[in-house]
């Protein structure tokens, strides 16, 4: 995990000699702004290196795993550099976890320490080695970590030496540690900077939490090591976002789906000057064309960019080019400079265009595997290929289309149903805002699909019009066989739907009615009316 004895590799890819490098060369420029502060770059290095020398008084050193279960502030941004100047190693946590999750993760990951905000204690557990965050705290670390104390030299770090610890979130079984080197983390941060033509002018709204790839990565702190500005909000909110684009001139975003939901009409009601914002990336599902055309109304100087990517991946492996939006709707892009792409049968050989499969990556910004845990990296690569789990196609042309989540496949009398293809058409009603479809027990078809739906506001839809719409669009089998009617869909960080949350939370209801005799005479509608 070290480097040593190799003068060739012993190179400085700590972030924060990107951050000295703009406060000796343009110290006053804006780093950060958080709740009506605006941290220089001068002033961003001394926060650092104030923090780095509290670490090492207590003992931190490099190799050593520190863990940040913090909302966005910029504390969390100065305790990230200063974990990374120690050349200790970061572990962001998921602070919508349990206690009893925090706690496995911290164990799995041999934490050391672990930098806790006030409000969120109680998730913490019983954790031994635990510093709370105070209010002041996080809008500057000094407060906790004093400004005395000699100044820690910058550690040697390599770009195969871990820089981060990141958990996938659990859909399936415990978290996952993926382990992001230093060279994982840069090599995503050139390609999004050739990708979305990144540089020192940009300012980032960033509104997702920060322990997820998709704010941190996407592009993230790729703007601060080009010297721009990073604008964070501690929570999202449709109207504070939009006030901070105006006020602060901010000029891109990554936004979770249901973010975008919420700020679409806020920003279509008008009111705000948005004519700064160029771009904002979106994705972690597969984008409903109505959303697109819906951003392209709201912002007419801006783009929005169809992504994919992973957790394993820093994320960000495609990106949708400008200009090709509309011709190429329904797609997540191409991929970035430096990450291969392939579709791949269950043995892992490649398939031609317009076939679909899963989709593997390999590249120089992909993880080398799960911490601690030989077994499951083996099985989620292909030889150097990683295995993403998802299942999709690519065109003539290289642009990737998702089809689905291979766990998200259903499977009725022996026939495949795609769950977004089924969604692709529920979208369609003007009624429905979110939509998730996931295979539920059948006694007689083994699955069978069903709808959790969250309508617009004073809209209404029963099962008698969901199904008459669908059997429009879809074989009979594939039509829904049951309508849930939802408030919110459960969502991961980045947006992505928990189906299994949602199959487990229809339990009951879902059991009852698989030992009921199927009323239809064969799944794929031959029979059916």
């Amino acid at each position: 995990m070290r480097t040593q004895g190799n003068p060739a590799r012993a190179v400085v890819v700590n972030l924060s000699a990107a951050v000295s490098y703009h406060a000796r060369v343009r110290p006053q420029a804006t780093a950060l702004i958080y709740e009506g502060q605006q941290i220089s770059y001068a002033m961003l290095e001394e926060r650092i290196r104030a923090l780095a020398g509290w670490l090492a008084r207590r003992g931190i050193v490099a190799g050593d795993v520190v863990a940040l279960l913090m909302k966005n502030s910029s504390a969390f941004i100065e305790a990230t550099i200063a974990i990374g100047h120690m050349g200790a190693v970061l572990l962001p946590i998921n602070f919508r976890l349990a206690a009893n999750e925090v706690n496995y993760i911290l164990d799995n990951a041999g934490a050391r320490l672990l930098l806790v905000d006030e409000e969120l204690q109680a998730q913490a557990g019983g954790f031994g080695q635990t510093v709370v965050v105070p209010p002041l705290a996080q809008h500057d670390m000094r407060v906790l970590a004093g400004t005395g104390g000699a100044r820690v030299p910058l550690a040697v770090r390599g770009a195969d030496d871990l820089f981060r610890l990141m958990y996938t979130s659990g859909t399936t079984d415990r978290p996952k540690g993926v382990m992001h080197s230093y060279g994982n983390f840069y090599w995503k941060c050139m390609d999004h900077v050739i990708a979305l033509g990144l540089s020192a002018s940009d300012r980032l709204l960033v509104v997702g939490p920060l322990y997820h790839v998709g704010a941190f990565d996407l592009p993230g702190l790729a703007v601060l090591w080009l010297g721009g500005t990073l604008c964070i909000l501690r929570e999202f909110d449709a109207e504070s976002s939009l006030r901070a684009i105006e006020r602060e001139g901010l000029t891109g975003a990554w936004m979770a789906p249901v973010m975008l939901n919420s700020l679409l009409p806020a920003a279509a009601r008008g009111g705000h000057h948005l004519d700064s914002f160029r771009w904002c990336i979106g994705g972690g599902e597969k984008t409903p064309e109505a959303r697109i055309r819906a951003f392209t109304q709201a912002f007419p100087s801006a783009r929005y960019i169809d992504a994919y990517g992973l957790t394993e991946t820093c994320s960000g492996d495609t990106l949708m080019e400008a200009g090709r939006e509309l011709d190429k709707i329904g797609s997540c892009g191409r991929p970035t400079a430096h990450v291969a792409l392939r579709i791949c049968d269950g043995d892992g050989n490649a398939l031609p265009a317009r076939e679909e499969g899963e989709i593997c990556l390999r590249g120089p910004k992909v993880t080398r595997g799960y911490w601690r845990d030989e077994a499951k990296t083996r099985a989620s690569f292909f030889g150097d290929w990683l295995r993403t789990g998802d299942i999709g196609y690519v065109d003539e042309e290289g642009f990737l289309f998702l089809t689905d989540r291979k766990k998200d496949m259903i499977i009725s009398g022996g026939e495949n149903i795609a769950s977004s293809e089924v969604e692709r058409v529920i979208y369609q009603l003007p009624q429905v805002l979110e939509a998730a479809v996931i295979g539920v027990p059948d006694a007689r078809w083994g699955e069978r699909p069903v709808a959790v739906v969250v309508l617009r506001p004073e809209t209404t839809l029963d099962l008698a019009a969901l199904e008459s719409h669908c059997r429009q669009h879809l074989a009979g089998f594939k039509v829904p066989k049951a309508l849930h009617l939802r408030a919110a869909l459960p969502r991961n960080p980045s947006g992505k739907i928990l189906k299994r949350q949602l199959r487990d939370e229809l339990r009951d209801e879902l059991c009852d009615s698989a030992r009921e005799p199927a009323r239809d005479a064969h799944p794929t509608g031959r029979s059916q009316a």
